[in-house]
């Protein structure tokens, strides 16, 4: 399989999370970006990507309404950013990005996760070198010649081009990602965008072939999906 699969892969909400958890996550976005700026998608461009995302995601319009009503109203809920780095079973690494609202109890509960499965906690720095941060972009109905075309013509810098069967995968630095964004829209509007994220995309990635090993990474993964303040897990973990 390309890169295209494995981006799929390995964004934690795109594959194993249960609706609520989804709709929890897009919650949390959605308020904090109509907090950080105008609650009216059309005045705040980062507001309107998230909502964006969350529909592609299928959530339901009550949930984003809720979220920036939230907002609206000026309620002083806030959430930080958390990243936390860890190792996990067969030479694993894994980056946990969180929205939170108590740090302690969130680092607590994110530790416990390795813990109890044999893997550890890393200080900050010790796995995010062997991930790159990237604007990755999935495009159906097209060809790579044609995305490549619209590049080109819209002098866009990109790290790698990815074709399979009828989808297309754009890798940049995470720093391009409005850029190209912005080219899509305008140069190519009826393209039909599948992903349009930052993501931590692993430079090499590692092959479970031990039973056991397979069966501890994805009682980690539930884990970590189950906590509320965990937004995105990523790894380097080869998928199947």
């Amino acid at each position: 399989m390309g890169r295209a699969f494995e981006v799929r892969k390995v964004a934690m909400a795109k594959t194993a999370a249960v609706k609520s958890k989804v709709y929890a996550k897009y919650g949390k976005e959605i308020y904090m970006a109509a907090k950080a700026g105008v609650p009216d998608p059309e005045l705040n461009g980062q507001l309107k990507r998230v909502i964006e995302r969350a529909k592609k995601d299928q959530v339901p319009s009550d949930t984003i309404k809720r979220a920036i009503e939230k907002a609206k109203g000026g309620s002083d809920e806030t959430y930080s950013e958390a990243r936390y780095e860890g190792f996990g079973p067969g030479n694993s690494v894994f980056i946990v990005e969180c929205l939170t609202d108590n740090v302690n109890r969130t680092i607590a509960e994110v530790r416990n996760c390795f813990t109890k499965t044999g893997g550890k906690l890393g200080i900050s720095g010790s796995v995010i070198h062997q991930f790159n941060h990237n604007a990755v972009f999935e495009l159906n109905g097209t060809t790579e010649d044609a995305v490549l075309e619209l590049l080109v013509e819209n002098d866009l810098d990109v790290s790698d081009i990815e074709s399979e069967e009828d989808c297309v995968t754009i890798l940049a630095e995470a720093s391009e990602f409005n850029n190209i964004r912005t080219a899509l829209s305008e140069s190519a509007p009826d393209l039909e965008v599948t992903t349009e994220e930052i993501m931590w995309l692993p430079i090499m990635t590692v092959e479970l072939t031990e039973s056991h090993d397979q069966e501890t990474f994805e009682r980690l993964m539930g884990m970590l999906e189950e906590l509320d303040d965990v937004q995105d897990v990523y790894h380097n973990i080869k998928a199947d």
